[in-house]
């Protein structure tokens, strides 16, 4: 099938040139096929253009041909190009030539490198370093291995302290020489914290160093009445979140609080023994860690933090002892009963005591 030819002659505008006789209907240009210039310099040049000139043999290039794009003539290069040369390579260097390398890296230039600070140092901001190498230990509770002692300060809430505006209450948890161990924060909203007052339910994360949630202590609403044997407190410590380390259970009893530390088996493992009277009155108000033979191994204890902070906020310092080798989770539980037992018996509603003696 032909090519339709325009008006008056020619062809269409679409077919530039004739069509070919080749019965498969293609089209032919108007020069032949392309084939290598005489001389082997490449495909002829298109229509209106010369043909190429040709360049010098290979031979003429001599070392630089590599060095220099073609076609340049051979002698010496042009005037201002810097050309390589041959044999510019360092001499061999016998073994051990070479000086040493440089080891002060990362750090200033001629400075020694970095040291890792010693267990138990401080890391900056004043928080105790994590010892190392712990096995059997979940993570975060590191630091209470080489712990038998905890100093806990509620932060003071000036909104609190003047209008009476219950606000969460966070914790600084530090060892004996005043380095952080732990940041605990209370998770509630502000209408279970104004309407249930201290008798709240609550979640606690205990963050360490790194921001971390190590552990988790749940508190749900119940009572704490020895009127009320059957819905008497309880607190779940999980580290870290979600698994269950050891409880806090409240005992019934009608003149003096009672607590048992149990295991994350439901095992009793210690008890605590408060006094009949919690008011705090210029001294410390102490609860007895005591064991399952009935010896002492160590107390919580409320401590006096003078009469503006007791008289016009539930801003309370506490601290805690037990043995040096008591397992770390008991440790931790240990820590959430020492929160149970702030909100139960320090803790204000609305700048008011509510302390009174016995379990009433």
């Amino acid at each position: 099938m032909s090519a339709p030819s325009a008006p008056g002659g020619g062809y269409a505008p679409y077919a530039p040139y004739p069509p070919s006789d080749n019965t498969a209907g293609g089209y032919a240009p108007p020069y032949p096929p392309a084939g290598p210039q005489d001389g082997g310099m490449g495909y002829p040049p298109g229509p209106g253009h010369s043909p190429y000139p040709p360049g010098p043999p290979m031979e003429a290039y001599g070392a630089y041909y590599y060095f220099q794009p073609a076609p340049y003539p051979s002698g010496p290069p042009a005037p201002g190009m810097v050309m390589p040369q041959p044999q510019q390579y360092a001499p061999a260097q016998p073994y051990g030539g070479y000086p040493a390398p440089v080891m002060v890296q990362p750090g200033m230039p001629g400075q020694p490198p970095p040291q890792a600070a010693p267990a138990g140092a401080p890391q900056a901001g004043g928080w105790m370093s994590i010892p190392q190498g712990i096995p059997n230990c979940p993570p975060g509770l590191e630091y209470l291995t080489s712990i038998d002692q905890l100093l806990v300060h509620q932060k003071v809430e000036l909104l609190e302290a003047f209008t009476g505006f219950e606000t969460a209450n966070k914790y600084t948890v530090k060892n004996t020489l005043g380095q952080k161990v732990y940041w605990a924060v209370e998770d509630t909203d502000c209408c279970t914290r104004n309407c249930c007052g201290p008798a709240r339910p609550f979640d606690m994360k205990v963050l360490d160093y790194y921001q971390n949630e190590v552990l988790h202590f749940n508190r749900p609403l119940r009572c704490s009445s020895c009127c009320f044997p059957c819905c008497l407190q309880t607190l779940e410590v999980s580290a870290p979140p979600g698994n269950v380390i050891g409880t806090v259970e409240q005992n019934w009893s009608i003149f003096t609080p009672q607590f048992s530390i149990k295991d994350q088996s439901g095992n009793t493992v210690l008890r605590i023994e408060g006094p009949f009277c919690t008011f705090s009155i210029c001294g410390d108000v102490e609860f007895k860690v005591v064991a399952t033979n009935g010896n002492q191994v160590g107390k919580i204890s409320k401590q006096w933090s003078g009469f503006a902070r007791e008289a016009f906020t539930d801003s309370d310092h506490f601290g805690i002892n037990f043995p040096m080798d008591l397992d770390v989770r008991v440790k931790a539980t240990l820590l959430g009963c020492l929160f149970l037992i702030d909100y139960m018996f320090f803790e204000k509603s609305g700048n008011k005591e509510q302390d009174r003696p016995g379990m009433f």
